[in-house]
Protein backbone atom coordinates (compact mmCIF):
# COMPACT_ATOMS: atom_id res chain seq x y z
CA UNK A 1 0.00 0.00 0.00
CA UNK A 2 1.37 3.44 -1.33
CA UNK A 3 0.48 6.64 0.84
CA UNK A 4 -1.90 7.35 -1.54
CA UNK A 5 -3.90 4.36 -1.67
CA UNK A 6 -3.83 4.62 2.52
CA UNK A 7 -5.36 8.33 2.44
CA UNK A 8 -8.09 7.00 0.38
CA UNK A 9 -8.82 4.18 2.82
CA UNK A 10 -8.38 6.33 5.70
CA UNK A 11 -11.10 8.95 4.03
CA UNK A 12 -13.65 5.89 3.19
CA UNK A 13 -13.69 5.03 7.10
CA UNK A 14 -14.17 8.25 7.94
CA UNK A 15 -17.55 7.87 5.51
CA UNK A 16 -16.69 10.18 2.56
CA UNK A 17 -18.28 8.88 -0.26
CA UNK A 18 -16.87 12.32 -2.82
CA UNK A 19 -14.27 14.49 -3.15
CA UNK A 20 -14.60 16.72 -5.43
CA UNK A 21 -11.06 17.58 -7.52
CA UNK A 22 -9.67 18.37 -10.83
CA UNK A 23 -6.66 16.60 -12.04
CA UNK A 24 -3.67 17.71 -12.25
CA UNK A 25 0.15 16.28 -11.63
CA UNK A 26 1.04 17.44 -8.22
CA UNK A 27 -1.92 14.55 -7.25
CA UNK A 28 -0.99 12.09 -10.21
CA UNK A 29 0.05 9.54 -7.29
CA UNK A 30 -3.79 9.95 -5.73
CA UNK A 31 -5.01 9.63 -9.32
CA UNK A 32 -3.71 6.15 -9.31
CA UNK A 33 -4.95 5.50 -6.24
CA UNK A 34 -8.47 6.39 -7.43
CA UNK A 35 -7.65 4.39 -10.39
CA UNK A 36 -7.04 0.73 -8.15
CA UNK A 37 -9.87 1.77 -5.37
CA UNK A 38 -12.20 1.61 -8.01
CA UNK A 39 -13.13 5.78 -7.55
CA UNK A 40 -14.20 4.91 -4.06
CA UNK A 41 -14.39 7.44 -2.31
CA UNK A 42 -16.00 8.84 -5.87
CA UNK A 43 -13.86 11.33 -7.94
CA UNK A 44 -16.47 14.15 -8.78
CA UNK A 45 -14.85 16.01 -11.80
CA UNK A 46 -15.29 19.90 -11.53
CA UNK A 47 -14.43 22.26 -14.36
CA UNK A 48 -12.20 24.27 -12.43
CA UNK A 49 -10.83 24.09 -8.80
CA UNK A 50 -12.91 27.24 -7.16
CA UNK A 51 -15.87 24.95 -8.34
CA UNK A 52 -14.37 21.87 -6.23
CA UNK A 53 -14.26 23.65 -3.40
CA UNK A 54 -17.87 25.38 -3.91
CA UNK A 55 -19.57 22.10 -4.48
CA UNK A 56 -17.68 21.11 -1.54
CA UNK A 57 -19.12 23.62 0.27
CA UNK A 58 -22.76 22.94 -0.74
CA UNK A 59 -22.76 19.49 -0.21
CA UNK A 60 -21.46 20.26 3.34
CA UNK A 61 -24.03 22.37 3.92
CA UNK A 62 -26.70 20.57 2.43
CA UNK A 63 -25.62 17.35 3.99
CA UNK A 64 -24.39 17.84 7.55
CA UNK A 65 -21.07 16.00 6.64
CA UNK A 66 -17.51 17.09 6.05
CA UNK A 67 -17.39 18.16 2.66
CA UNK A 68 -13.56 16.87 1.18
CA UNK A 69 -11.72 18.18 -2.16
CA UNK A 70 -8.53 17.86 -4.16
CA UNK A 71 -6.15 19.85 -5.82
CA UNK A 72 -3.34 20.01 -7.94
CA UNK A 73 -0.15 22.14 -6.28
CA UNK A 74 0.56 26.14 -7.66
CA UNK A 75 -2.35 27.52 -9.55
CA UNK A 76 -5.06 24.09 -8.18
CA UNK A 77 -3.84 25.27 -4.49
CA UNK A 78 -4.49 28.73 -5.55
CA UNK A 79 -8.07 28.14 -7.09
CA UNK A 80 -9.52 26.59 -4.66
CA UNK A 81 -9.16 29.34 -1.76
CA UNK A 82 -12.29 31.44 -2.73
CA UNK A 83 -14.25 28.05 -2.33
CA UNK A 84 -12.40 27.76 0.64
CA UNK A 85 -13.22 31.20 2.24
CA UNK A 86 -16.93 30.72 1.60
CA UNK A 87 -17.16 27.55 4.29
CA UNK A 88 -14.31 29.33 6.43
CA UNK A 89 -17.08 32.75 6.90
CA UNK A 90 -20.34 30.48 6.52
CA UNK A 91 -18.64 28.22 9.44
CA UNK A 92 -19.14 24.83 6.67
CA UNK A 93 -16.67 21.58 7.56
CA UNK A 94 -13.96 21.22 4.58
CA UNK A 95 -11.12 19.43 4.06
CA UNK A 96 -8.75 20.38 0.86
CA UNK A 97 -6.22 17.75 0.08
CA UNK A 98 -3.38 19.70 -1.99
CA UNK A 99 -0.59 18.34 -3.85
CA UNK A 100 2.98 19.96 -3.70
CA UNK A 101 6.31 19.37 -5.82
CA UNK A 102 8.76 16.92 -4.77
CA UNK A 103 10.40 17.11 -1.13
CA UNK A 104 13.89 16.69 -3.51
CA UNK A 105 12.86 20.26 -5.11
CA UNK A 106 11.28 22.01 -2.80
CA UNK A 107 13.09 25.63 -2.06
CA UNK A 108 14.40 25.46 -5.73
CA UNK A 109 11.72 27.91 -7.16
CA UNK A 110 10.77 24.83 -9.35
CA UNK A 111 7.47 24.94 -11.77
CA UNK A 112 4.02 25.28 -9.79
CA UNK A 113 5.96 25.97 -6.49
CA UNK A 114 4.25 27.95 -3.95
CA UNK A 115 4.76 28.77 -0.83
CA UNK A 116 1.63 26.65 0.39
CA UNK A 117 2.25 27.03 3.93
CA UNK A 118 2.07 30.63 4.26
CA UNK A 119 -0.69 30.45 1.21
CA UNK A 120 -3.09 28.68 4.09
CA UNK A 121 -1.86 29.80 7.54
CA UNK A 122 -5.71 31.83 7.08
CA UNK A 123 -7.82 29.96 5.56
CA UNK A 124 -6.97 26.94 7.30
CA UNK A 125 -5.48 28.11 10.38
CA UNK A 126 -7.47 25.58 12.51
CA UNK A 127 -5.22 22.93 11.24
CA UNK A 128 -2.86 22.81 8.15
CA UNK A 129 0.17 20.66 7.68
CA UNK A 130 2.41 19.22 5.52
CA UNK A 131 2.73 15.17 5.25
CA UNK A 132 6.86 14.84 4.37
CA UNK A 133 6.92 11.23 5.77
CA UNK A 134 4.66 8.21 5.68
CA UNK A 135 4.42 7.12 9.52
CA UNK A 136 2.82 10.73 9.79
CA UNK A 137 -0.43 9.13 9.00
CA UNK A 138 -2.88 8.31 9.79
CA UNK A 139 -2.79 11.39 12.31
CA UNK A 140 -2.73 14.17 10.25
CA UNK A 141 -5.41 13.38 8.18
CA UNK A 142 -7.60 12.36 11.34
CA UNK A 143 -7.09 15.53 12.85
CA UNK A 144 -8.07 17.36 9.94
CA UNK A 145 -10.81 15.50 9.42
CA UNK A 146 -11.87 15.80 13.65
CA UNK A 147 -10.82 19.53 13.07
CA UNK A 148 -13.53 20.38 10.68
CA UNK A 149 -16.39 18.72 12.12
CA UNK A 150 -15.98 19.86 15.33
CA UNK A 151 -15.13 23.29 14.51
CA UNK A 152 -17.35 23.72 11.90
CA UNK A 153 -14.07 25.25 9.36
CA UNK A 154 -11.39 25.04 6.73
CA UNK A 155 -8.62 22.36 7.39
CA UNK A 156 -5.81 21.61 4.80
CA UNK A 157 -3.37 18.32 4.27
CA UNK A 158 -0.39 19.24 2.13
CA UNK A 159 0.70 15.95 0.40
CA UNK A 160 4.26 16.06 -1.86
CA UNK A 161 4.41 14.39 -4.94
CA UNK A 162 6.78 11.81 -4.13
CA UNK A 163 5.85 11.33 -0.86
CA UNK A 164 2.19 10.22 -2.47
CA UNK A 165 3.99 7.16 -4.06
CA UNK A 166 5.85 5.77 -1.00
CA UNK A 167 5.00 2.97 1.09
CA UNK A 168 2.76 3.52 3.28
CA UNK A 169 4.61 3.10 7.07
CA UNK A 170 2.35 3.39 9.99
CA UNK A 171 3.74 5.29 13.30
CA UNK A 172 5.44 2.68 15.07
CA UNK A 173 5.14 1.85 18.90
CA UNK A 174 8.37 4.35 19.47
CA UNK A 175 9.44 7.99 20.77
CA UNK A 176 8.56 11.10 18.69
CA UNK A 177 6.07 8.78 16.76
CA UNK A 178 1.88 9.95 16.82
CA UNK A 179 -0.48 7.30 16.85
CA UNK A 180 -4.11 8.22 15.60
CA UNK A 181 -7.76 6.60 15.82
CA UNK A 182 -10.92 6.65 14.25
CA UNK A 183 -14.10 8.45 15.13
CA UNK A 184 -15.05 11.23 17.39
CA UNK A 185 -18.80 11.81 19.19
CA UNK A 186 -20.86 14.05 19.64
CA UNK A 187 -21.14 16.57 22.19
CA UNK A 188 -23.39 19.48 23.15
CA UNK A 189 -23.06 22.17 25.36
CA UNK A 190 -25.54 24.06 28.21
CA UNK A 191 -24.94 26.66 30.16
CA UNK A 192 -25.05 26.73 34.08
CA UNK A 193 -28.34 26.91 35.37
CA UNK A 194 -27.53 30.51 36.94
CA UNK A 195 -26.73 32.06 33.80
CA UNK A 196 -30.02 30.24 32.37
CA UNK A 197 -31.84 32.10 35.06
CA UNK A 198 -30.29 35.30 34.88
CA UNK A 199 -31.65 35.04 30.94
CA UNK A 200 -34.71 33.79 31.93
CA UNK A 201 -35.04 37.09 34.15
CA UNK A 202 -34.29 39.46 31.33
CA UNK A 203 -36.93 37.73 28.65
CA UNK A 204 -39.67 37.36 31.29
CA UNK A 205 -39.24 41.31 31.99
CA UNK A 206 -39.52 42.18 28.45
CA UNK A 207 -42.93 43.48 27.32
CA UNK A 208 -42.04 43.37 23.21
CA UNK A 209 -39.65 40.47 22.53
CA UNK A 210 -37.81 40.15 18.96
CA UNK A 211 -36.18 36.97 18.35
CA UNK A 212 -32.95 36.86 15.75
CA UNK A 213 -31.90 33.31 14.66
CA UNK A 214 -29.07 31.72 12.24
CA UNK A 215 -28.26 29.04 10.90
CA UNK A 216 -27.18 27.96 14.16
CA UNK A 217 -31.02 27.43 15.32
CA UNK A 218 -31.80 25.22 12.13
CA UNK A 219 -31.69 22.45 15.05
CA UNK A 220 -33.91 23.99 17.33
CA UNK A 221 -36.76 24.96 15.53
CA UNK A 222 -38.85 23.20 17.76
CA UNK A 223 -37.89 25.29 20.40
CA UNK A 224 -37.69 28.80 19.10
CA UNK A 225 -40.96 28.37 18.04
CA UNK A 226 -42.35 27.56 21.66
CA UNK A 227 -40.16 30.10 23.40
CA UNK A 228 -41.83 32.98 20.27
CA UNK A 229 -44.94 31.04 21.66
CA UNK A 230 -44.59 31.75 25.21
CA UNK A 231 -42.69 34.93 25.19
CA UNK A 232 -45.13 36.69 22.53
CA UNK A 233 -42.56 37.41 20.36
CA UNK A 234 -41.93 38.07 16.62
CA UNK A 235 -39.37 35.96 15.06
CA UNK A 236 -36.42 37.48 12.60
CA UNK A 237 -33.51 35.57 10.41
CA UNK A 238 -30.53 36.05 9.24
CA UNK A 239 -29.93 35.37 5.52
CA UNK A 240 -28.09 31.88 6.53
CA UNK A 241 -30.96 31.24 9.04
CA UNK A 242 -33.58 31.29 5.89
CA UNK A 243 -34.50 27.61 6.63
CA UNK A 244 -34.13 27.76 10.34
CA UNK A 245 -37.81 28.47 10.80
CA UNK A 246 -40.83 28.14 8.42
CA UNK A 247 -41.99 31.82 6.81
CA UNK A 248 -45.67 30.01 7.17
CA UNK A 249 -45.73 30.70 10.99
CA UNK A 250 -47.42 33.59 11.26
CA UNK A 251 -45.08 35.31 14.11
CA UNK A 252 -42.21 34.76 11.62
CA UNK A 253 -41.25 38.36 10.25
CA UNK A 254 -38.34 36.89 7.32
CA UNK A 255 -34.95 37.96 6.55
CA UNK A 256 -33.30 40.95 8.31
CA UNK A 257 -30.99 43.35 7.47
CA UNK A 258 -30.46 44.99 3.82
CA UNK A 259 -31.73 42.30 2.13
CA UNK A 260 -34.55 41.99 4.57
CA UNK A 261 -38.41 42.69 5.28
CA UNK A 262 -39.98 45.66 6.29
CA UNK A 263 -41.49 43.61 9.36
CA UNK A 264 -37.96 42.65 10.65
CA UNK A 265 -36.96 46.13 10.54
CA UNK A 266 -40.05 46.97 12.15
CA UNK A 267 -39.77 44.37 14.64
CA UNK A 268 -36.05 45.29 15.83
CA UNK A 269 -37.01 48.88 16.02
CA UNK A 270 -39.69 48.74 18.31
CA UNK A 271 -38.51 45.90 20.51
CA UNK A 272 -37.59 46.55 23.99
CA UNK A 273 -36.03 43.24 24.60
CA UNK A 274 -33.91 40.62 22.07
CA UNK A 275 -32.97 37.26 22.11
CA UNK A 276 -30.15 36.22 19.73
CA UNK A 277 -29.76 32.50 19.05
CA UNK A 278 -27.52 30.68 16.49
CA UNK A 279 -27.02 34.08 14.12
CA UNK A 280 -23.33 36.18 14.07
CA UNK A 281 -26.00 38.89 12.09
CA UNK A 282 -23.08 41.89 11.36
CA UNK A 283 -25.35 45.02 10.73
CA UNK A 284 -25.61 46.42 13.78
CA UNK A 285 -27.70 48.86 12.21
CA UNK A 286 -30.40 46.58 11.82
CA UNK A 287 -30.90 45.81 15.36
CA UNK A 288 -32.03 47.94 18.15
CA UNK A 289 -30.39 51.12 19.01
CA UNK A 290 -28.54 50.73 22.00
CA UNK A 291 -29.56 50.95 24.95
CA UNK A 292 -33.12 50.62 23.55
CA UNK A 293 -33.48 46.87 24.38
CA UNK A 294 -32.47 44.49 27.21
CA UNK A 295 -30.46 41.07 25.04
CA UNK A 296 -29.34 37.54 25.48
CA UNK A 297 -27.50 35.77 23.31
CA UNK A 298 -27.13 31.84 22.61
CA UNK A 299 -24.36 30.59 20.49
CA UNK A 300 -22.02 27.71 20.72
CA UNK A 301 -19.18 29.42 19.44
CA UNK A 302 -17.12 31.21 22.29
CA UNK A 303 -15.08 33.07 19.36
CA UNK A 304 -18.99 34.76 18.66
CA UNK A 305 -20.72 35.30 21.70
CA UNK A 306 -21.21 38.90 22.92
CA UNK A 307 -19.61 40.62 19.53
CA UNK A 308 -23.05 41.75 17.67
CA UNK A 309 -24.88 43.41 20.54
CA UNK A 310 -24.68 44.77 24.28
CA UNK A 311 -26.05 41.83 25.18
CA UNK A 312 -27.06 41.25 29.15
CA UNK A 313 -26.59 37.35 29.14
CA UNK A 314 -24.19 35.63 27.09
CA UNK A 315 -25.06 31.93 26.84
CA UNK A 316 -22.32 29.62 25.44
CA UNK A 317 -24.37 26.28 24.28
CA UNK A 318 -26.41 24.33 21.57
CA UNK A 319 -29.47 26.01 20.58
CA UNK A 320 -31.58 23.15 21.16
CA UNK A 321 -30.63 22.54 24.73
CA UNK A 322 -30.06 25.64 25.75
CA UNK A 323 -33.47 26.94 24.61
CA UNK A 324 -34.87 23.78 26.24
CA UNK A 325 -33.52 24.15 29.36
CA UNK A 326 -34.11 27.88 29.18
CA UNK A 327 -38.67 27.21 28.38
CA UNK A 328 -39.20 26.09 31.89
CA UNK A 329 -37.97 28.84 33.35
CA UNK A 330 -39.96 31.50 31.00
CA UNK A 331 -43.59 32.27 31.77
CA UNK A 332 -46.09 32.77 28.92
CA UNK A 333 -46.95 36.40 28.70
CA UNK A 334 -50.99 37.14 28.93
CA UNK A 335 -50.80 40.35 26.83
CA UNK A 336 -50.83 39.28 23.37
CA UNK A 337 -51.18 42.04 21.39
CA UNK A 338 -46.98 42.93 20.71
CA UNK A 339 -47.18 39.52 18.75
CA UNK A 340 -50.54 40.15 17.40
CA UNK A 341 -49.14 43.59 15.80
CA UNK A 342 -45.88 41.15 14.75
CA UNK A 343 -48.89 39.35 12.86
CA UNK A 344 -51.07 41.73 11.36
CA UNK A 345 -47.33 43.22 10.00
CA UNK A 346 -46.48 39.89 8.52
CA UNK A 347 -49.88 39.85 6.46
CA UNK A 348 -49.62 43.19 5.49
CA UNK A 349 -46.18 43.00 4.32
CA UNK A 350 -46.66 39.39 2.33
CA UNK A 351 -49.69 41.57 0.22
CA UNK A 352 -46.94 44.04 -0.57
CA UNK A 353 -45.05 41.54 -1.62
CA UNK A 354 -47.51 40.01 -3.66
CA UNK A 355 -48.50 43.64 -5.47
CA UNK A 356 -45.16 44.20 -5.82
CA UNK A 357 -44.29 40.98 -8.12
CA UNK A 358 -47.40 41.69 -10.38
CA UNK A 359 -46.34 45.16 -10.81
CA UNK A 360 -45.47 45.73 -14.89
CA UNK A 361 -41.74 45.54 -16.17
CA UNK A 362 -39.71 45.85 -19.13
CA UNK A 363 -40.07 42.66 -20.16
CA UNK A 364 -40.20 40.73 -16.94
CA UNK A 365 -40.02 41.97 -13.27
CA UNK A 366 -37.30 39.95 -11.34
CA UNK A 367 -40.01 40.25 -8.05
CA UNK A 368 -42.48 37.82 -9.97
CA UNK A 369 -40.08 35.25 -10.89
CA UNK A 370 -39.26 34.55 -7.68
CA UNK A 371 -42.82 35.08 -6.81
CA UNK A 372 -44.30 32.64 -8.75
CA UNK A 373 -41.69 30.41 -7.88
CA UNK A 374 -42.86 30.24 -3.89
CA UNK A 375 -46.23 28.71 -3.82
CA UNK A 376 -44.59 25.56 -6.35
CA UNK A 377 -41.66 24.62 -4.37
CA UNK A 378 -41.67 20.76 -3.81
CA UNK A 379 -41.87 20.06 -0.14
CA UNK A 380 -38.42 18.67 0.01
CA UNK A 381 -36.38 21.10 -2.22
CA UNK A 382 -33.57 22.29 -1.74
CA UNK A 383 -33.01 25.74 -2.66
CA UNK A 384 -29.14 27.97 -3.84
CA UNK A 385 -28.70 31.59 -4.57
CA UNK A 386 -25.94 33.25 -5.63
CA UNK A 387 -24.87 36.63 -4.46
CA UNK A 388 -26.40 39.76 -6.44
CA UNK A 389 -29.89 41.26 -6.79
CA UNK A 390 -31.02 37.65 -7.33
CA UNK A 391 -30.59 37.09 -3.05
CA UNK A 392 -32.79 40.04 -2.61
CA UNK A 393 -35.38 38.27 -4.15
CA UNK A 394 -34.30 35.44 -2.44
CA UNK A 395 -34.48 36.54 0.74
CA UNK A 396 -37.83 38.49 0.15
CA UNK A 397 -39.94 36.53 -1.99
CA UNK A 398 -39.30 32.65 -1.15
CA UNK A 399 -41.85 31.40 1.54
CA UNK A 400 -39.67 28.36 3.43
CA UNK A 401 -42.05 25.47 4.80
CA UNK A 402 -41.14 23.04 6.80
CA UNK A 403 -38.87 20.35 5.32
CA UNK A 404 -37.06 22.71 2.82
CA UNK A 405 -33.21 23.53 2.76
CA UNK A 406 -31.98 26.76 1.25
CA UNK A 407 -28.21 28.48 1.32
CA UNK A 408 -26.05 30.83 0.03
CA UNK A 409 -22.40 32.44 0.42
CA UNK A 410 -23.93 34.24 3.70
CA UNK A 411 -20.48 35.83 4.75
CA UNK A 412 -18.17 36.88 2.20
CA UNK A 413 -20.96 37.30 -0.12
CA UNK A 414 -18.84 35.61 -3.06
CA UNK A 415 -20.14 35.77 -6.42
CA UNK A 416 -20.21 32.04 -8.01
CA UNK A 417 -21.23 29.55 -5.97
CA UNK A 418 -25.29 29.00 -6.64
CA UNK A 419 -25.18 26.70 -9.74
CA UNK A 420 -21.89 24.49 -7.90
CA UNK A 421 -23.60 24.64 -4.26
CA UNK A 422 -26.29 22.91 -6.22
CA UNK A 423 -24.21 20.38 -7.73
CA UNK A 424 -23.05 19.55 -3.93
CA UNK A 425 -26.42 19.50 -2.99
CA UNK A 426 -27.57 16.88 -5.63
CA UNK A 427 -24.93 14.53 -4.25
CA UNK A 428 -25.54 14.82 -0.98
CA UNK A 429 -29.45 14.40 -1.79
CA UNK A 430 -29.90 12.90 -5.32
CA UNK A 431 -33.40 12.10 -4.16
CA UNK A 432 -34.20 15.48 -3.88
CA UNK A 433 -35.34 18.39 -6.09
CA UNK A 434 -33.15 21.28 -6.38
CA UNK A 435 -33.53 25.15 -7.55
CA UNK A 436 -30.15 27.19 -8.34
CA UNK A 437 -31.30 30.90 -8.63
CA UNK A 438 -28.41 32.92 -10.56
CA UNK A 439 -27.93 35.97 -11.79
CA UNK A 440 -26.34 36.72 -15.18
CA UNK A 441 -22.62 38.10 -13.77
CA UNK A 442 -22.45 35.19 -11.99
CA UNK A 443 -23.56 32.71 -14.43
CA UNK A 444 -20.95 33.85 -16.66
CA UNK A 445 -18.41 34.05 -13.60
CA UNK A 446 -19.25 30.29 -13.34
CA UNK A 447 -22.74 29.00 -13.67
CA UNK A 448 -22.03 28.26 -17.26
CA UNK A 449 -19.13 26.15 -16.47
CA UNK A 450 -21.03 24.22 -13.80
CA UNK A 451 -23.57 23.42 -16.47
CA UNK A 452 -21.38 21.40 -18.08
CA UNK A 453 -20.75 19.39 -14.61
CA UNK A 454 -24.52 19.19 -14.51
CA UNK A 455 -24.85 17.95 -18.01
CA UNK A 456 -22.54 15.22 -17.55
CA UNK A 457 -23.38 13.66 -13.96
CA UNK A 458 -27.46 14.21 -13.72
CA UNK A 459 -28.38 10.59 -15.09
CA UNK A 460 -26.84 9.16 -11.91
CA UNK A 461 -29.38 11.42 -9.61
CA UNK A 462 -32.77 9.03 -8.81
CA UNK A 463 -34.53 12.47 -9.23
CA UNK A 464 -32.62 14.35 -12.18
CA UNK A 465 -34.85 17.50 -11.34
CA UNK A 466 -32.08 20.63 -11.10
CA UNK A 467 -33.95 23.95 -12.16
CA UNK A 468 -30.96 26.47 -12.87
CA UNK A 469 -32.72 29.99 -13.20
CA UNK A 470 -30.43 32.95 -15.09
CA UNK A 471 -31.84 36.34 -14.25
CA UNK A 472 -30.88 37.82 -17.23
CA UNK A 473 -30.92 41.52 -17.08
CA UNK A 474 -27.83 42.34 -18.60
CA UNK A 475 -26.44 44.13 -16.09
CA UNK A 476 -24.66 43.83 -12.55
CA UNK A 477 -27.26 44.73 -11.26
CA UNK A 478 -26.30 44.83 -7.62
CA UNK A 479 -23.69 46.74 -8.07
CA UNK A 480 -25.31 49.28 -10.15
CA UNK A 481 -27.54 49.85 -7.23
CA UNK A 482 -25.26 50.38 -4.62
CA UNK A 483 -23.20 52.81 -6.76
CA UNK A 484 -26.77 54.93 -7.30
CA UNK A 485 -27.70 54.48 -3.27
CA UNK A 486 -24.35 54.12 -1.46
CA UNK A 487 -21.60 56.51 -3.58
CA UNK A 488 -24.25 58.43 -5.22
CA UNK A 489 -22.82 57.46 -8.75
CA UNK A 490 -24.85 56.88 -12.13
CA UNK A 491 -24.19 53.26 -13.60
CA UNK A 492 -21.07 53.18 -14.78
CA UNK A 493 -21.71 51.28 -18.54
CA UNK A 494 -18.09 49.82 -18.92
CA UNK A 495 -17.84 47.99 -15.64
CA UNK A 496 -21.50 47.35 -15.47
CA UNK A 497 -23.05 46.13 -18.69
CA UNK A 498 -22.51 42.25 -19.77
CA UNK A 499 -22.06 40.69 -23.06
CA UNK A 500 -25.75 39.32 -24.29
CA UNK A 501 -25.84 35.62 -24.01
CA UNK A 502 -28.05 32.98 -25.09
CA UNK A 503 -28.20 31.06 -21.27
CA UNK A 504 -31.11 28.71 -22.69
CA UNK A 505 -29.44 27.78 -26.19
CA UNK A 506 -26.07 27.03 -24.68
CA UNK A 507 -27.98 24.94 -22.17
CA UNK A 508 -29.38 22.89 -24.87
CA UNK A 509 -26.50 22.07 -26.54
CA UNK A 510 -25.38 20.23 -23.97
CA UNK A 511 -28.38 18.31 -23.54
CA UNK A 512 -30.33 20.19 -20.75
CA UNK A 513 -34.03 21.30 -20.90
CA UNK A 514 -34.71 24.61 -21.21
CA UNK A 515 -36.40 27.91 -21.81
CA UNK A 516 -36.08 31.66 -22.09
CA UNK A 517 -38.84 33.50 -20.78
CA UNK A 518 -39.43 36.83 -21.69
CA UNK A 519 -43.40 37.10 -21.30
CA UNK A 520 -44.73 38.33 -17.78
CA UNK A 521 -47.50 35.82 -18.45
CA UNK A 522 -45.46 32.91 -19.28
CA UNK A 523 -43.58 32.64 -15.78
CA UNK A 524 -45.57 30.29 -13.88
CA UNK A 525 -46.34 27.87 -16.60
CA UNK A 526 -42.05 28.10 -17.47
CA UNK A 527 -41.57 27.38 -13.48
CA UNK A 528 -44.36 24.27 -14.04
CA UNK A 529 -42.68 22.61 -16.80
CA UNK A 530 -39.16 22.95 -15.08
CA UNK A 531 -39.92 21.35 -12.02
CA UNK A 532 -41.29 18.48 -13.96
CA UNK A 533 -38.61 17.93 -16.26
CA UNK A 534 -36.81 14.31 -16.81
CA UNK A 535 -33.54 16.08 -16.48
CA UNK A 536 -31.47 19.88 -15.31
CA UNK A 537 -33.59 22.38 -17.15
CA UNK A 538 -32.31 26.09 -17.15
CA UNK A 539 -34.70 28.54 -17.30
CA UNK A 540 -33.74 31.83 -18.60
CA UNK A 541 -35.76 35.04 -17.58
CA UNK A 542 -35.53 38.46 -19.16
CA UNK A 543 -35.73 40.65 -16.49
CA UNK A 544 -35.64 44.58 -15.86
CA UNK A 545 -32.66 45.77 -14.59
CA UNK A 546 -34.44 49.17 -13.08
CA UNK A 547 -36.73 47.30 -10.80
CA UNK A 548 -35.49 48.53 -7.07
CA UNK A 549 -34.28 46.47 -4.74
CA UNK A 550 -35.60 48.32 -2.17
CA UNK A 551 -34.56 48.27 1.50
CA UNK A 552 -36.80 47.50 4.59
CA UNK A 553 -35.66 51.35 5.30
CA UNK A 554 -34.14 54.00 2.96
CA UNK A 555 -32.86 56.92 4.67
CA UNK A 556 -32.97 60.18 3.56
CA UNK A 557 -29.12 59.83 2.71
CA UNK A 558 -29.26 57.14 0.63
CA UNK A 559 -32.47 58.72 -1.62
CA UNK A 560 -29.95 61.63 -1.53
CA UNK A 561 -27.58 59.80 -3.28
CA UNK A 562 -29.73 58.14 -5.39
CA UNK A 563 -31.46 61.22 -6.46
CA UNK A 564 -28.20 62.51 -7.54
CA UNK A 565 -26.92 59.60 -9.30
CA UNK A 566 -30.01 60.00 -11.56
CA UNK A 567 -28.81 63.62 -12.27
CA UNK A 568 -25.29 62.94 -12.96
CA UNK A 569 -26.61 61.09 -16.14
CA UNK A 570 -27.67 57.54 -15.52
CA UNK A 571 -28.23 56.16 -18.59
CA UNK A 572 -31.63 54.44 -16.85
CA UNK A 573 -32.76 57.64 -15.00
CA UNK A 574 -36.00 57.44 -16.28
CA UNK A 575 -36.75 53.89 -15.73
CA UNK A 576 -35.51 53.97 -12.73
CA UNK A 577 -37.58 56.74 -11.07
CA UNK A 578 -40.83 54.99 -13.14
CA UNK A 579 -39.96 51.46 -11.39
CA UNK A 580 -38.99 53.09 -8.07
CA UNK A 581 -42.15 54.88 -7.62
CA UNK A 582 -44.68 51.87 -9.23
CA UNK A 583 -42.53 49.68 -6.87
CA UNK A 584 -42.83 52.00 -3.49
CA UNK A 585 -46.53 52.77 -3.72
CA UNK A 586 -47.29 49.42 -3.64
CA UNK A 587 -46.76 50.14 0.13
CA UNK A 588 -49.14 51.73 0.53
CA UNK A 589 -52.69 50.50 -1.51
CA UNK A 590 -55.07 48.68 0.20
CA UNK A 591 -54.62 45.63 -0.32
CA UNK A 592 -54.82 45.06 -4.17
CA UNK A 593 -52.58 45.03 -7.11
CA UNK A 594 -51.58 48.21 -9.44
CA UNK A 595 -49.51 47.74 -12.32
Amino acid sequence: MLVADHILARLREWGVEHVFAYAGDGINGLLAAWDRAGDRPRFVQSRHEELSAFEAVGYAKFSGRVGVCAATSGPGAIHLLNGLYDAKLDGVPVVALIGQTARTAMGGSYQQEVDLMALYKDVAADYLETVTVPEQLPNVLDRAMRTAQARRTVTAVIIPGDVQDMPYEPPKHEFKMVPSSMGMSGTSMLPDQDSLRRAADVLNEGERVAIMIGQGARGAAAEVEQVADVLGAGVAKALLGKDALPDDLPFVTGAAGLLGTKPSYQLMRDCDTLLMVGSSFPYSQFLPEYGQARGVQVDIDPSRIGMRYPFEVNLLGDAQRTLSALLPMLHRKADRSWQQGVEEGVRSWWEVLDRRAHVDAQPVNPERVFHELSPQLPDDVILTSDSGSAANWYARHLKIRRGMRASLSGTLATMGPGAPYATGAKFAHPDRPVVALVGDGAMQMNGLNELITMAHYWREWSDPRLVVAVLNNGDLNQVTWEMRAMGGAPQFIPSQRLPDVGYAELAQQLGLRATRVDDPGSVAGAWRQALAADRPCLLEFVTDPTVPPIPPRADLDQLEKVAGSLLKGDPEAWSVVREGVKAKVQEYLPGRRKG
